[in-house]
């Protein structure tokens, strides 16, 4: 992939580089009321998706604090978290409790995203020089 072509939801699930045939897992923390545009393009490439929706959004955002508990246990297992907001990262550090002490990497979309997810205490953080896919 040379370049991506548009920073959207719909351009990131149809251009997300796979691994060939090899299972490729995502989780995929949202809104509770996001679109399912990335969960339904990417798992119609053959990636494995799991949805755990951390916030809602009505006036102002509001954390989701009753996540199912097997839904939980997988997000805590996955290898990498994707982020794309701050209250992005704040949503998913609060549903993590102190004893969890969560080290997996986190990646996040770009900078102002980094800073808070390191603010938050998160580590192995990592972000895109240039925000985009291709970062």
């Amino acid at each position: 992939m040379d370049s991506c072509s548009s920073a959207t939801g719909k351009v990131l699930a149809s251009e997300l580089p796979k691994d060939g045939n090899r299972k490729c897992t995502v989780l995929y923390p949202a809104s509770a009321k996001a679109s399912g545009e990335i969960e339904e393009g990417l798992s119609s490439r053959g990636f494995e998706v799991t949805r755990l929706n951390t916030y809602t959004t009505l006036i102002g955002q509001v954390p989701v604090n009753d996540v199912d508990e097997m839904v939980f246990k997988q997000a805590l297992s996955a290898p990498v978290v994707a982020v794309a907001s701050p209250s992005a990262v704040r949503a998913w550090v609060n549903l993590l409790s102190e004893s969890e002490r969560w080290g997996n990497a986190v990646a996040c979309i770009g900078e102002t995203t980094a800073l808070a997810a390191k603010r938050s205490g998160l580590r192995n953080v990592y972000y895109p020089t240039n925000p985009g896919l291709e970062g």
